[in-house]
Order: C-alpha cells, then structure tokens, then sequence
C-alpha cells in the first residue's frame, strides 16, 4: 500500500493595481507559482484581480471571494470573529517541530481534492489572513510567508539556520494567535498571562537568544572575510535563480548546488578562480535577491551582503531570456544600493543568452552595449569573462620589490600567495623579489617584513 503523502494543492491569489502593468502583473504570478513549486506544492489554479489598493478586510471583493471559495470548498464570507482552530499547516508553520497529519483512511483522489492552501502574492497583515482563512476553509499564507519558509528549509550552514529563524520568528510573531481550546490564564511561572501572550514572550526571548548567537557566528565570518581583505575577489549578485552558482561552477570548477529553483544558495560560498592565477582571484555566490524580499530577511543576511560590500569588483548576474530582467536588475541595484555597496566597482552579465534569438541579442547589446553576454554553460563565453576579471585586477596592480631577510623565509609562501613574482635574485640581505599585486596587498608585506 502507498502510504506517501499527497502533494499539497494551492490556489494562487493576486491584486492588480492601477500602477501595475499586464505584463508584470503575470510575471510577479509565474515567479510566485515558481515559489510555490519550490515548497513542493502544486499550482492548481489562479484568481486575480483589478483593485485600487490592497487593504480591503479580505482582499477580494465579495464576487472574486465567493469565486475562491468556491475552488477551496469554503463559506465565501467571513462568519465570526472569534479564534478560528489552527489547521495541521499552520501548526507546522508556527512550529520549529513538524506536526504529522493523521492518515485518512481513504485518502481522495486528486481530482477531488479541494486545494490546502491559498497562497497570495502580497503581504497580509494578521486580520486579512485570519478573514481569508475563515471564508475559503484552507490555510493561507502570503508571499513573505511563502519566502521564510523556502529559506527555512533551505538553510544548510549554522549562520543560516540562525538567521533564517529569527526572521521566520518575527514573521509569525503577530501573527499568532489563541486557540479554540486554550484561551485560558497560565498557572505557576508567568501566571496572569494568556497562553498568547506567553507565547509570544517565549518567542521574544527565542529571538534574543538567536541575535546573541548570531552575532557570535557572524564576528567570526567578519574575522575570515578581514583576513582575505588584500585579495582580489568578486562577488555575483543578482535576482535569483539568474544564473550565478551556474556561473561560479564554470568559473572555479566547484562543485556547488546547481538548480532550477528560486533560492537553491542561501550560504554565501567562495571558491579560487580557475586555472589558478597569481595573485588568486576569489569568487563568491551570494543569496538571490526577488521582489518584496521580507526586509528581516535582508537584515539578518548581513554577512552574505557584507561579501558583496567587501568585494573589489560585483558581477550583476541577469537571466537575460527574462522579459522582466530590468525590474529584476533593478531590484537588486536596490537592495544592494540599501547596504552602500552601490560604492563598489561593478560589471552588468546578461546570462543565458543560449535562450535569446539573435534579433534578442542585438536589442541587448543596443539597450547595454557596456554588458558581458554570455552563457554560463558555453566554455568560450565563461574563459571570455575570466579574461576580463583578469584585465580588471591588472588595471589595479603595482610593481614593486621586496627584500626577504634569510631570517624571515619562512613568509615566502605569503608572499606568492598575496601577489605575482616576477623575478627572484638574491643579495647579501636575502632575497630580493620583484613583484605585482594591489597596493594594499604589498603594503601588508612590507609591514610584515618590517617587523622585528
């Protein structure tokens, strides 16, 4: 007997305001519906519509709510106001531990499921999710939701884990609520409190616990990133699912996670630049950014943006067969303006050309005739950008020479690592190099070769 869960089914919710047009109006539904797929749920079908603003008590207008409820197998009206009972989802969701449903003892078959969830691409506040969930009889959750919980299940490292909970707390945190069999005043330790509002205590101090952990974590990515500051190193940035771990595998040949999915790297990774150079470049793959990325998100990831400020050069990775690349572009520029690294020299890579015509390429080198177009999987196009990185740093390199004391051998492996040596001679104070590499990086040797 199969005994595998059923795939969750969801119906996707979407406003149309005056200010946003057909064409983006679908492409926010077609990423959310890709959101969706990330979590392992099935899109099975969409209710839109035009509206001045999104702050009606239910969203939808009562003919469009009557129409969801309708694929949802709901009421269509919001019929109290009392706590509605936290379906297995939303426990699970508000939960770090995962709640098993009971199995039925004939499961229904697909076509005659009602879809679990309505997932909607906006933010709710807490009073629009409880209506929604009380007129359709599915549980809902809004975009932000939809986003924490692809970083909640994506998070593989410890600092990501800890980032991602914390913001994931402060998301459901008001969103919280009492349940129909609990209502009642705590007894013994917090007695007084609602059970609410003794949760809500309990995640306020889960959420401090994490800030002080993190930042402990984060002191000590700050060491490691201090220690590569003389090196030279690029960062990819961009919308996710642009293209960049795709790019960083062809770049360094690592073996990073390569996906067809919204958010497949969450941890910053760094490789060395292959074949090898000297001094080595550095290459990061950073977080992917999307629209209405939830700003606890954005904060709580400042390490992974702290690569992008800390680096020499940023790389703005773009799926150039997107016909909303621009908006993507932009959302990027935005986030990454937010942190000052709008500072940092940067480069504009339209990605997987494979995918556009030539009448495509053409209007892409018209409309950014400064951009490097190429395709992550084409050998000739990634060896084409090592080529620049290369021209880049070599615009930034000095010549200078070194005098390595006989005393002082043992800081040669330093000094190949840090920069290029071009001669090697030697005289009666040691070894004299002649060498190239970032003024920092050389300054660094000389002070080290100063010392007593």
């Amino acid at each position: 007997m199969d005994t595998k869960s059923p795939i969750p089914r969801a119906v996707l919710v979407g406003i149309q305001t005056p200010d946003v047009s057909d064409v983006a109006h679908e492409a926010s539904l077609e990423e959310l519906g890709r959101l969706v797929k990330t979590l392992g749920y099935e899109v099975v079908g969409t209710v839109s519509q035009k509206r001045e603003g999104i702050g009606a008590a239910s969203l939808l207008g009562s003919g469009k709510l009557a129409e969801l409820a309708a694929l949802t197998g709901g009421t269509g009206v919001v019929t109290s106001m009392a706590p509605t009972a936290k379906s297995k989802a939303r426990q699970r969701f508000e939960a770090e531990a995962a709640v098993e449903k009971p199995e039925a003892d004939e499961p229904e078959p697909d076509a005659a499921r009602k879809p679990d969830f309505v997932i909607v691409d906006h933010e709710l506040s807490p009073s629009q999710l409880r209506n929604l969930e009380r007129s359709t009889g599915a549980e809902v959750l809004d975009r932000t939701g939809v986003i924490v919980e692809i970083f909640h299940r994506h998070a593989n490292t410890r600092e990501a884990k800890l980032q991602v909970e914390m913001a994931r707390l402060k998301y459901v945190a008001p969103r919280m609520r009492e349940s129909t069999t609990g209502g009642g005043r705590q007894q013994g330790p917090g007695a007084g409190e609602s059970s609410l509002a003794l949760d809500r205590r309990k995640v306020r101090d889960r959420i401090s616990e994490l800030k002080e952990q993190l930042e402990a974590v984060q002191r000590d990515g700050d060491n490691r990133r201090s220690a590569r500051r003389d090196q030279l190193r690029v960062a990819l940035v961009g919308y996710t699912n642009a293209g960049k771990s795709s790019l960083m595998r062809a770049l360094t040949g690592s073996q990073v996670l390569v996906e067809d999915k919204l958010f497949a790297t969450l941890d910053t990774t760094v490789r060395i630049l292959q074949p090898e150079t000297r001094p080595r470049v550095l290459i990061s793959d950073t977080v992917g950014f999307i629209k209405q990325l939830p700003h606890d998100l954005v904060a709580s990831f400042r390490s992974t943006l702290a690569e992008a400020l800390e680096a020499s050069l940023l790389l703005f990775v773009v799926d150039a067969s997107d016909p909303t690349y621009e908006a993507q572009l932009e959302v990027s520029r935005t986030a990454l303006r937010e942190i000052g690294a709008d500072a940092v020299p940067s480069r504009l890579v339209l990605n997987k050309l494979d995918r556009v015509d030539a009448a495509g390429r053409a209007a892409l080198l018209e409309k950014h005739p400064d951009a490097i177009l190429l395709s992550a999987h084409a050998p000739a196009d990634v060896s084409a950008l090592r080529d620049i990185l290369i021209a880049f740093f070599e615009e930034a390199m000095v010549e200078d020479t070194l005098v390595l004391p006989y005393a002082k051998q043992g800081l040669i492996g330093e000094v190949y690592e840090s920069a290029r040596v071009l001669s090697e001679d030697y005289d009666e104070t040691g070894r004299v190099l002649k060498v190239r590499g970032l003024p920092g990086a050389i300054a660094r040797l000389q002070r080290s070769l100063a010392a007593g």
